[in-house]
């Protein structure tokens, strides 16, 4: 490399640059367009600039002109010079999405450490945004009131439960991620350490060699993930920032007690936990079998137990204190003793630790591990067999801490590596992430029908009327002998669901620990409910006699549609009702989880009818389990797009209704969602602190709320769903006024959807086709069959995605404009919108959601996807969106008093404007494309298909979300 090639070519750029977000991305572009001229050639180069230029213009000059323009040069291009282009944007999109994340972590880390540095702790101004720390909730609880050990009530009460799924939102091959990672880590070494010129041209030379590399990868994977690779895929973000992460939240937590207690205990209760779905979620996905899922069970434990020996290497590696100079207090002395009597050793290891106890235990403890993960997959049956669990590893390091203390050395429990490591086994246990098992409840009904017919019990069970239904199944599930004989031919479907049944009783015989739910879609009807049960019983898993049921299953209904949400109470009313589901409860300590489905309420409701019906449910919910005593843990499943329940999780939780701030949560973190938030270490710790603040704060107010009042159930669950303090005639002018805007929003978005002639629209102006082959994950995108999908049995995140590629974004904020322009015509409607607004977090955040969702809507650019309909279809339904999105935008800033829909967020206007032109290039290159799609058949068409699957990666890298 000759001295100075890179520094001294990069006109006007300079190493302090590097600080700064527009100075890296003003690098990272330079680099990029030298290895385009490298590469592909200075004819692209010309091509990507000119692109650019001609669209940046266009907004910048309000000259739409030049777009059509850009889009005449695009038509001129041969395939392969649009393939070219797609992925020098792509490219760059996935360059600068990884330095926002490092700028987000950056601002993050200068915020701590301004707090940190501050003589006394920082106070909030009026109208600053909260810091969300969990410092910040200590205070806050503090300053409410709370001793210590309501603050320890408060944790006690904690169990939140973020949950990963494979749900196929991840456009992002591995291989790119890997790439923008170590480009993100050489940027920080450019950005953090003071460089001679030699360093830095070395670090330039690997950033420009990585930018290459992600220009000469394939953006798009070549065949279908399989099921093992989603579950690989899941795993690296649990043992790499989530691992590094966990402790950290309780370190935060400890330094916040001391600092504004004066004491903190050694051990503070699990407040987190983690589950996942990615290998055990079988609703519509035919490759996860039963075998599939013992396979993830018994990698995921593999996967702990060799964390665990690598952190305890470490610890050995640490713990050097010798006998002599720190005599070991006696139970651990005793403790090595039974040691030596029940557990042979590397002789030599032994003699050479015989003076050091601590590596001496320690060894001990490795050896009993590695015997374990020799057994993962080879034995069955509880883990006693082989001597040595979760608890007897907790009960082995608890002795470590505890003899450490005894000997003067606590501080590298609270700090050192030890504590992390008794922080992570509570939290990981041997099982690392429970497995949630879903399947249809459709499903469970045809397996039920089948038994009942092979047992001769009944013929035609699935003909039964529901009363029917439940008399029968009550009846069996009451007699404890089994409906079949074994070994009786069963059809396919039956027999894996069976098995899948009897894999989560082994399970959790192994490690009770290792299963979460097992959650039933579409739930409909208590049947639904009991017809699991009989299958359980069937496997072995489920028992009753004389009322008093064995079980560990957990069993949670999911509600997905507008109709199920308004049904909810009265259906879990009639569960807890029922006698037989009431023994079941009874063994599980009258607990009941329900999931509440955010992606198909808004795909058959819309935006505003889905976000009500589902508060509305959480509060009668709430109410509902606690009127029959249940303790009840709401499953949250939430997509990373607004149009999916997305938004930051922290706002979410204090929006919800008080009546079900019980300290327990569960959400889903889908798709690019687990990228995004746990992409860094830095980035996991600030989306967990954030939901720990959250959950501490709602939790505490309702704690204190209850302990203040005198006593009345009434006025505790009056709290409902409406904002503190607010009278009951407000709360009943703001329901009135909600259920007004709800139902019109869903009306004006089901004559859109809903018009004979939207599906064929919809299909010939989006991506959708190309969106359901993209191979970006093992789960087709409907459960019907590819011919017969239509918008009732697509499912929400391939119609979300398809959306946000237009540019169109309907389902984050379509309806609002009928619904609002109706209603603020009024002028007591306006002032009461004005006041809810400002004083109704839910709605504030309805609202700023909104406003976010239509400032990235870009009609300017969804009415050239629009020109892709057939001739009678053309300007119709843009003409509808365009209408309801200029009422609605009118009525949102009415609302606000804001001049601009990001007047709040100048952030996050800055870099909407950045994006555009580069996104605005994508999509005329994606239009173009399908417009030739539209006129070719054949080879040819076919040819198009990976050029259309790069320009739907492209945008949904622009765009940052895809569904």
């Amino acid at each position: 490399m000759e001295n100075g090639v890179f520094i001294s070519t990069l006109a006007g750029w300079e190493p302090a640059d590097a600080a700064s977000l527009s100075g890296q991305v003003g690098l990272l572009g330079r680099l990029l367009g030298r290895t385009i001229l490298e590469l592909r050639g200075e004819a692209v180069l010309e091509q990507v600039e000119e692109l650019r230029l001609l669209c940046k213009r266009a907004i910048v000059e309000n000259r739409p002109e030049l777009r059509s323009q850009a889009a005449n040069r695009i038509a001129d291009l041969d395939c392969r010079e649009i393939v070219h282009l797609l992925h020098a944007y792509t490219a760059f999109f996935h360059l600068v999405n990884k330095v926002e994340q490092m700028e987000i972590t950056r601002v993050y880390r200068e915020a701590a450490c301004a707090r940190e540095g501050a003589e006394a702790p920082l106070q909030r101004k009026e109208g600053e945004v909260p810091r969300e720390t969990i410092d910040e909730a200590v205070r806050a609880l503090k300053e409410r009131g709370c001793s210590l050990d309501q603050v320890m009530e408060v944790l006690g009460r904690l169990d939140i439960q973020p949950t990963l799924t494979a749900h196929p939102t991840e456009a992002r091959r591995r291989s790119i991620l890997y790439k923008q990672k170590r480009v993100a880590a050489l940027l920080g070494r450019l950005r953090r350490e003071k460089t001679t010129f030699e360093e830095r041209e070395e670090l330039l030379a690997e950033i420009s060699n990585q930018i290459g590399l992600l220009l000469a990868t394939d953006d798009i994977r070549q065949t279908r993930p399989t099921v093992d690779d989603e579950v690989e895929s899941g795993l690296y973000f649990v043992r790499n920032a989530i691992w590094t992460t966990v402790p950290r939240i309780y370190r935060d937590l400890q330094a916040a007690l001391w600092r504004h207690y004066g004491a903190s205990p050694d051990t503070l209760p699990v407040l987190l936990r983690f589950r996942s779905w990615i290998g055990s979620d079988r609703d519509g996905n035919p490759f996860v079998t039963a075998e599939v899922s013992r396979r993830t069970y018994l990698y995921q434990r593999r996967v702990v137990l060799r964390l665990y020996l690598d952190e305890l290497c470490e610890l050995r590696r640490e713990l050097s204190l010798s006998g002599r100079q720190a005599p070991p207090p006696e139970a651990l002395r005793q403790s090595l003793e039974e040691d030596a009597r029940t557990l042979s050793i590397d002789e030599q290891r032994r003699r050479h630790y015989q003076n050091e106890p601590y590596r001496l235990k320690i060894t001990y403890i490795m050896a009993r591990l590695e015997k374990v993960l020799k057994q993962v997959g080879v034995r069955t049956g509880p883990e006693a067999a082989s001597g040595y669990d979760c608890q007897a590893l907790l009960a082995d390091l608890n002795l470590l801490a505890a003899s450490l203390r005894a000997s003067g050395f606590a501080r590298l429990v609270r700090y050192g590596r030890l504590g992390r490591l008794l922080v992570r086994v509570r939290t990981f246990g041997f099982h690392l992430v429970a497995l949630d098992f879903r399947q249809h409840s459709r499903v469970h009904e045809e397996a039920v029908t089948v038994l009942l017919r092979l047992a001769g019990v009944e013929q035609n069970y699935s003909a039964l009327a529901e009363v029917d239904r439940l008399a029968l199944l009550q009846a069996e599930l009451a007699n404890p002998r089994p409906l079949l004989p074994r070994g009786c031919d069963l059809p396919p479907e039956t027999r894996e669901l069976l098995a899948t049944l009897s894999l989560v009783g082994e399970m959790q015989q192994s490690d009770p620990a290792a299963v979460g739910g097992y959650i039933i879609s579409m739930t409909h009807a208590v049947s639904d409910m009991l017809e699991v049960l009989l299958l359980a019983k069937e496997a072995g898993i489920w028992h009753q006699r004389d009322g008093k049921v064995s079980s560990s299953l957990n069993l949670v209904p999911l509600f997905e549609t507008i109709e199920d949400l308004e049904l909810a109470e009265e259906l879990v009313a009639a569960m807890l009702q029922n006698p037989v589901y009431r023994w079941h409860l009874a063994a599980r300590d009258d607990f009941q989880e329900v999931m509440l489905g955010y992606s198909d309420s808004n795909k058959d409701g819309g935006y505003w009818m889905a976000n009500w019906a589902l508060h509305q449910a959480q509060e009668r919910l709430g109410r509902i389990c606690r009127q029959y005593g249940i303790d009840l843990r709401l499953f949250h499943g939430r997509g990373g797009t607004v149009g999916r329940g997305g938004g930051r999780a922290s706002q979410a939780i204090a929006a919800m209704p008080e009546v079900v701030h019980n300290g327990r949560i569960r959400f889903t973190e889908q798709g690019e969602v687990i990228s995004f938030r746990y992409a860094f270490a830095d980035l996991a710790h600030r989306h967990l602190e954030q939901i720990v603040n959250a959950m501490m704060q709602t939790t505490g107010r309702a704690l204190l709320g209850s302990a203040g009042s005198a006593g009345s159930e009434a006025a505790d669950l009056d709290a409902g769903i409406f904002p503190t303090g607010s009278g009951g005639a407000a709360r009943g002018e703001f329901a009135a006024l909600m259920a007004r805007i709800a139902a019109r929003s869903m009306e004006a978005y089901r004559s859109l959807v809903r018009d004979p002639d939207f599906w064929s629209w919809y299909t010939r102006i989006t991506p959708i086709e190309q969106i359901s082959r993209l191979p970006i994950a093992s789960r087709p995108v409907s459960r019907q069959a590819a011919g017969d999908v239509d918008l009732d049995n697509l499912r929400a995140i391939p119609w979300v995605f398809a959306w946000i590629q237009t540019r169109y974004i309907v389902p984050g904020w379509y309806g609002i404009g009928a619904a609002l322009a109706e209603l603020s015509g009024e002028a007591a409607t306006r002032e009461t919108l004005g006041r809810m607004y400002h004083e109704w977090s839910f709605f504030r955040m309805l609202i700023d959601n909104a406003r976010r969702e239509m400032a990235r809507t870009r009609l300017e650019i969804a009415a050239e996807y629009a020109a892709l309909a057939e001739d009678g279809e053309r300007g119709k339904f843009h003409e509808l969106i365009s209408r309801d999105f200029a009422a609605g935008r009118q009525a949102l800033l009415q609302m606000s008093g804001d001049e601009d829909l990001l007047s709040g967020s100048p952030d996050i206007q800055r870099s909407i404007m950045l994006r555009n032109p580069y996104t605005d290039v994508l999509s005329l290159l994606q239009v173009e494309l399908l417009r030739r799609c539209h006129e070719s058949e054949g080879e040819e068409r076919e040819a198009l298909r990976d050029a259309l699957f790069l320009s739907v990666n492209g945008i949904a890298a622009a765009m940052q979300s895809t569904g």
